[in-house]
């Protein structure tokens, strides 16, 4: 080296190699995973570090930093990600870059590969200011690691981010962090779920500023197990609220679901005048109706009749409503305005009414009463009983067309809404639907031929939460698309479909759907000898669930309460008797009851009746054996079969 440097220093300096930047240290390499972590996961969230500082009541800043490393194909979702905003969110920048297996850079995210997309649609019943930035890093091979940083400018304070790091089923977590920043005089509520034992928050103080912080390491991949509840309530969360907060100009505390509604209720106040005409005829509509739920139910139907559902969520739009004469005068509005216009058109009829913030959709979890904050999407009318009545509250959903009067459903139903009063909020109980409400009835006629072959008539009933999805079909599908939903939902091995029909129910206290089935079943139970062998359960069999395998980690949730009744009506061939019935099966669990039986009638016929009830709640992971158990039986039951033998030669 020392003979060389003179050589060097005399060399001119066109003689010199060019220099060359050195290449960026390897980071994020494949092999620094722990193996535990890589077992059973399709990705691992190398970091996960969110910054939220709150700048004052109506503004914060939220910047993350997110490295996902790629497994597998399986883990390929998390090479993309994509960072919403509008008008109230402020997007200062999204960077990303891409790293091999050893961890070594394989590329920038340059600006031009920055995608940004509006969410509204070309048909306007979706107005919203709300865009998307996304970015693609996904490589063609695994294993990769992709690298996101982005930062969030607020000045919508009514809501703070979440943090649940594992988010998604085969997702480990090496490390992940949040720390929250606040002023003192704007002190942090949080709510920690579903923590590690040994996870608490650090809290620290310096002069005018409070620091939240919370460290997660080291989570294995999640399995979401079968009857478990939704990954969301498994996996480590910490939930933010503010406690003051400001929204355009619009002052509000959240502290109680009292104080929060009054910001709602205030923000919408003195929005719900009609027009002159639009009261004229309301007046005319109910002139002759003496009862007040009776002329709900004309108002109701006038609304339906006359407006129309769009999506707006524009700025302070979202939650701040379309006066009642501009929906009088233009026939649309989103969940706000129609509701809002509801009201005003009741009260006309001398009808009081309350808007009703509530979490909407049939997955959407119900709200966590001991946690004021918004946590709802979607706005509901609620109409107290008259003083004296007998009557129930009425809950009327304004955003459509077709839902049966004072129905809920599985969309709004089984939850918790926030009633807006002159006095502030008042968290209130919807509609609740259990199995007396939510039954499915069928009638179905099988008649037997000499050579194996059949045909089938089935008449089946749904009403409450059983008939959702099959009014859902019946308004907004066409008949043809009705039929091949159902035709590709039969299991049946071999069969024609030949007659279908989807219609209203008559009406009654609850909304109804009846489908109407015809099926020629060739080769459905060919002769065995002298013999022949019928299953007549061919539409409600209820399948097994697999057994567990290693220890149950999350607890068994029964989502919905629900009532089979099944008649089987056997219509055997001339020549044939039935010479073997299956007993009588009875079961009744924590998780349900079950009953089945067999009987030989006199006009020849056999009959096949069974009845399922299944129960709604959550109840402790060792409860799984039992409920595997449980669903056995009844697979087992369901396959029984008739034996028939034939009587002549």
């Amino acid at each position: 080296m020392k003979a060389l440097f003179p050589l060097l220093v005399a060399l001119p300096l066109s003689s010199l190699p060019p220099l060359r930047p050195a290449a960026p240290a390897p980071k994020y390499a494949v092999a620094d995973i722990p193996a535990a972590l890589r077992e059973g996961a399709h990705a691992v969230l190398r970091a996960d570090d969110e910054v939220v500082t709150v700048k004052s009541a109506g503004r914060l800043v939220h910047t993350v930093h997110r490295v996902v490393t790629v497994l597998d194909a399986g883990g390929d979702d998390f090479g993309r990600h994509a960072v919403g905003y509008d008008v109230l969110n402020t997007l200062s920048y999204l960077r990303g870059a891409v790293y091999d297996a050893d961890g070594r850079l394989l590329h920038q995210l340059r600006a031009a590969e920055i995608h940004d997309q509006g969410m509204g649609d070309a048909g306007g019943s979706f107005m919203t200011d709300v865009r998307v930035r996304y970015a693609d890093l996904r490589q063609p091979q695994a294993p990769y690691t992709v690298e996101f940083d982005y930062e969030l400018v607020s000045d919508n304070t009514l809501f703070y981010p979440d943090w649940q790091p594992q988010e998604a089923e085969g997702l480990a977590v090496q490390a992940a962090s949040l720390r929250v920043t606040t002023p003192a005089a704007l002190p942090l509520r949080y709510q920690e779920r579903q923590l590690p034992a040994g996870t608490a928050v650090a809290r620290t103080t310096a002069g005018a500023q409070e620091t939240y912080q919370w460290q997660l390491t080291n989570l294995p991949a999640v399995d979401e197990e079968a009857a478990a509840p939704p990954l969301a309530d498994l996996t480590p969360a910490v939930a933010l609220a503010p406690g003051t907060f400001e929204v355009q100009g619009h002052k509000g505390v959240a502290t109680t679901w009292q104080s929060f509604g009054q910001w709602n209720y205030d923000l919408n106040a003195g929005r719900d005048q009609l027009p002159p005409a639009t009261l004229a005829k309301v007046a005319a509509l109910v002139k002759d109706v003496p009862e007040a739920r009776a002329r709900a139910r004309r108002v109701y139907e006038l609304l339906q009749g006359s407006t129309r559902y769009i999506s707006v969520q524009l700025g302070l739009g979202g939650w701040q409503t379309f006066p009642a004469s501009a929906v009088a005068g233009t026939g649309y509005g989103d969940c706000k305005a129609l509701t809002n216009y509801a009201k005003a058109l009741l009260a006309a009829a001398n009808v009081p009414a309350y808007v009703a913030l509530v979490g909407a959709g049939t997955d959407h979890a119900d709200v966590r009463a001991d946690f004021p904050s918004s946590q709802f999407n979607h706005v509901v009318l609620c109409v107290p009983p008259a003083k004296g009545a007998r009557a129930d509250t009425l809950w009327l959903e304004c955003t459509s067309q077709t839902e049966a009067f004072g129905y809920m459903g599985s969309f709004t139903g089984n939850r918790h809404a926030l009633l807006l009063t002159p006095q502030g909020g008042q968290l209130v109980a919807t509609p609740r639907y259990g199995a007396a409400e939510n039954r499915q009835e069928r009638r179905l006629d099988l008649f037997l031929d000499a050579v194996g072959g059949a045909t089938a008539t089935a008449r089946t009933l749904r009403t409450g939460q059983e008939q959702d999805l099959y009014a859902q079909l019946l308004h907004e599908l066409g008949p043809g698309e009705q039929k091949k939903y159902v035709t590709d939902r039969l299991r049946l091995p071999t069969f024609t479909l030949t007659k279908f029909n989807l219609a209203a129910a008559p009406a009654g206290p609850l909304p109804g759907v009846v489908e109407t089935l015809g099926l020629a079943l060739p080769g459905f139970a060919q002769p065995s000898g002298k013999r022949v062998f019928i299953n007549p359960n061919l539409l409600s069999r209820l399948p097994a669930l697999p057994a567990q395998v290693g220890e149950r980690q999350a607890a068994v949730w029964l989502p919905r309460a629900s009532l089979h009744a099944d008649t089987v009506r056997l219509h055997l061939p001339a020549g044939f008797r039935a010479e073997t019935l299956p007993a009588p099966v009875q079961l009744s669990t924590a998780y349900g009851a079950y009953a089945s039986q067999f009987a030989a009638l006199p006009d020849g016929t056999v009959q096949y009746i069974r009845r399922l009830e299944l129960k709604r709640g959550r109840l402790p992971r060792t409860a799984y054996t039992g409920y595997v158990d449980f669903r056995r039986k009844i697979s087992i039951a369901d396959k029984a079969q008739v034996v028939l033998v034939k009587t002549e030669s």
